[in-house]
């Protein structure tokens, strides 16, 4: 059992007259970290995928409320995304049972903060959980063990499930790709042709790390620029994609309009393009290695609440830094390179205008970008 950044966090939470929003994509261990939590307290657990319960909870007055729940403290409704105007349902139980902790968990995040947002506001802590992150990975087997398994792990990612079967990678990341992901995406979508999202997520996939032309994408797929821009924008309300957009404050020369698209899951990246191929014969460790630190700098993020606003920078002149931190208001470079001895010149441009650092980051210091250090 992996301990999850996120336990502590919950565990304090509990009883303090608000209710536990936990979101995040299918699989990454949502159910199982609430019920550890959970373990020695009598709760009652409560499965929106249950037509009864959904049934049961759709608009319920407070007198049906009051019989479900018993004499229970706690209240713990998984799927909750699937049970229809969940949020004022909540915002009863919340409001008329004072003394009952109640726990909302969804694996259709766009879906269950959209339902509860305003029913519940003021009323909840909302957290999100992403996939196992390296530092947790680490904490659980080792800094020799986690060091040895980071090419696996550059290549098939870090859904709980993938980690705990190791050779049964690519069926399960294919699984999760191709019918768990798309279920959420097209029932909250309503997209009548599938065909086009697959064509979208795997022209995204050739093109992490670039500058991303929906025009150009609008070409490949057959459809037009619109339609693009709405599918990639369900992508990233389904968190399996986000965006980096461009730092643009004092150059005339920079770049201000582009973006760039990352994956939340390495694994989810290459089972769309379906290399599971070794490092040493890959063309694309350059990229894998973006998205990794990427993807984790943001676990990190948002696990320890550092509220700073990434980009990248890029001029016309094709001078360029991978990743760009606000953190209130100081400005930091960062420059990824899997290999240790590749080189790098840092952009004197951005460094003088900005009163920046810049920071190469490789195999050699990657923990220091990933890791949070108080």
């Amino acid at each position: 059992m992996i301990q999850r950044t996120l336990k502590n966090t919950l565990s304090e939470r509990l009883f303090k007259g608000k209710t536990l929003l936990l979101i995040g994509p299918r699989q990454v261990g949502k159910t199982t970290l609430i019920q550890e939590i959970l373990t020695g307290i009598d709760f009652l657990f409560l499965n929106g995928d249950d037509p009864l319960v959904r049934t049961l909870l759709t608009n319920p007055s407070s007198k049906e409320i009051e019989a479900i729940i018993g004499k229970n403290k706690l209240v713990f409704i998984d799927e909750a995304q699937r049970i229809e105007n969940i949020g004022l349902t909540a915002k009863i139980i919340h409001d008329t049972f004072n003394s009952v902790q109640l726990i909302l968990s969804g694996s259709s995040a766009f879906e269950l903060r959209n339902n509860t947002n305003e029913s519940l506001t003021g009323r909840k802590y909302e957290y999100f959980l992403y996939p196992i992150s390296y530092e947790e990975l680490e904490q659980s087997i080792g800094y020799v063990s986690a060091l040895g398994d980071l090419n696996n792990r550059l290549i098939y990612g870090f859904y709980p499930e993938v980690l705990n079967n190791p050779g049964g990678e690519r069926e399960i990341l294919n699984e999760i790709t191709q019918s768990v992901m798309y279920k959420d995406i097209l029932s909250y979508g309503n997209i009548k042709k599938p065909e086009i999202l697959e064509k979208i997520l795997k022209a995204l996939a050739f093109q992490v790390g670039s500058e991303v032309s929906f025009n150009e994408i609008a070409q490949l797929t057959g459809v037009d620029k619109n339609t693009v821009s709405s599918y990639i924008h369900l992508l990233e309300l389904s968190y399996v994609i986000f965006p980096l957009t461009t730092f643009s404050r004092n150059l005339r020369n920079e770049i201000k309009t582009n973006r760039k698209y990352y994956f939340y899951d390495n694994g989810v990246r290459n089972a769309l393009i379906q290399n599971f191929n070794p490092l040493e014969l890959r063309n694309d460790i350059g990229l894998l290695w973006e998205n990794f630190l990427l993807s984790e700098r943001k676990k990190r993020n948002e696990y320890y609440n550092q509220f700073v606003t990434g980009y990248f920078w890029r001029t016309k002149q094709q001078q360029e830094i991978d990743y760009i931190e606000d953190i209130n208001g100081t400005i930091a470079g960062f420059e990824f390179k899997w290999n240790p001895k590749a080189k790098f010149k840092i952009p004197s441009a951005f460094t003088q205008a900005y009163n920046a650092d810049v920071t190469v980051v490789s195999q050699n210091n990657f923990r220091d970008f990933i890791f949070y250090n108080s």
